[in-house]
């Protein structure tokens, strides 16, 4: 990241926050992209993009259901992945605990042990 930093200082890359919403070239080759920012539209000249992916979480009607938040994510346990409410989990990127890595593998991990502990609370005492 320092290094991107230092690359955009000496004006050998731009680094732009939004959402591409056009491209633009000829023959297979880019000459510009339209990014959607802060501050509308903006037409960026190049003949290369790095395009990353990023999600923003917003709970909508979850943020309502009175569960304890830690910086707009929901802290679990790491034995059920319970939530504050007992009988509510998260798992996934939504979910924060002490050590969390934002890994899909991560993903599979958690999903695994909430349904252990859901399958207790649906059907105490089956195996």
């Amino acid at each position: 990241v320092n290094k991107m930093y230092a690359m955009q200082e000496m004006k050998q890359l731009h680094f732009q926050v939004g959402q591409v919403t056009g491209l633009t070239g000829a023959d297979g080759q880019l000459s510009s992209a339209v990014i959607k920012g802060p501050d509308g539209d903006v037409e960026v000249p190049c003949t290369r993009m790095l395009p990353f992916f990023g999600l923003t979480m917003k709970l909508g009607p979850i943020a309502e259901w009175g569960l304890n938040l830690h910086e707009n994510l929901i802290p679990v346990d790491t034995e059920k992945f319970q939530t504050s409410v007992p009988g509510i989990f998260a798992v996934g990127d939504i979910n924060w605990y002490p050590g969390k890595l934002k890994l899909i593998l991560s993903g599979f991990h958690e999903v695994a042990l909430m349904a252990q502990a859901a399958k207790r609370i649906i059907s105490p005492g089956e195996r």
